[in-house]
């Protein structure tokens, strides 16, 4: 394939309504996903750091093992939660954008979590005797660290924000891949892939590949942000 009909190909793929949806869906299931993790994770992951409690080692290995969990168990968890003969199945969730929403936020939480307790457990141990003779609560103590930690944090999220994106086995089990309703980048990868269209897969490839770029773009300002910060 020359440039000039790579280039023409780029530029029709972004002008084309189907295309900007499955980036839109992709890109709307992913950051919410995202979003709900990063709230959960950092609270989990404050509470793990500040108070010592029975079976609290116990808990972050448990945490730190669900980083492997397989795609597809995840996938295949939710579309027996979510079906209609699963206690679910009234919600009527399964092949819809929740249902991938759902799936996502368990995959990325883990992944959250565990780097988010190892970042604040080296500011906690930095603080610990300022924050002690100020005699902080918890929730001084948690926005303390979280503040002192946000660099490095910023990290950790974008970190989760390109495995959501890069995510294929869940999503197709729970979404389905359905033509505008469920169908997001990686997922019309495969299914075009599998039509033979590699034009248009290649397209794909491409727009998710220069996601991952910008990503990584980001994590590279954060990490200058941080060195400046710290001196």
């Amino acid at each position: 394939m020359q440039t000039s009909e790579l280039l023409k190909m780029m530029s029709d793929m972004f002008f084309d309504p189907y295309i900007i949806d499955i980036i839109l869906l992709s890109l709307g299931v992913s950051l919410v996903a995202l979003l709900t993790s990063v709230i959960f994770s950092l609270i989990t992951a404050s509470i793990l750091t500040i108070y010592n409690f029975f079976g609290k080692n116990t808990l972050t290995i448990i945490i730190n093992s669900l980083m492997s969990i397989p795609p597809v168990a995840v996938g295949l968890f939710f579309y027996i939660l979510l079906s209609q003969s699963g206690p679910l199945g009234h919600l009527d969730l399964l092949y819809s954008p929740t249902a991938m929403v759902l799936a996502q936020f368990v995959i990325v939480t883990p992944i959250i979590i565990t780097l988010s307790k190892d970042t604040l457990d080296q500011t906690y141990d930095r603080l610990h005797d300022y924050l002690f003779i100020l005699k902080s609560g918890f929730i001084l103590k948690m926005k303390t660290i979280l503040w002192e930690s946000r660099y490095s944090l910023m990290i950790n999220v974008l970190t989760g924000l390109s495995r959501a994106l890069s995510e294929v086995g869940a999503v197709i089990i729970v979404g389905g891949n359905i033509d505008y309703m469920t169908r997001v980048m990686t997922t019309s990868i495969v299914l075009e892939t599998s039509r033979g269209d590699i034009q248009r897969a290649v397209s794909l490839g491409i727009i998710l590949i220069l996601i991952a770029l910008l990503i990584n773009i980001m994590l590279n300002l954060v990490k200058r942000l941080e060195i400046r910060a710290h001196g």
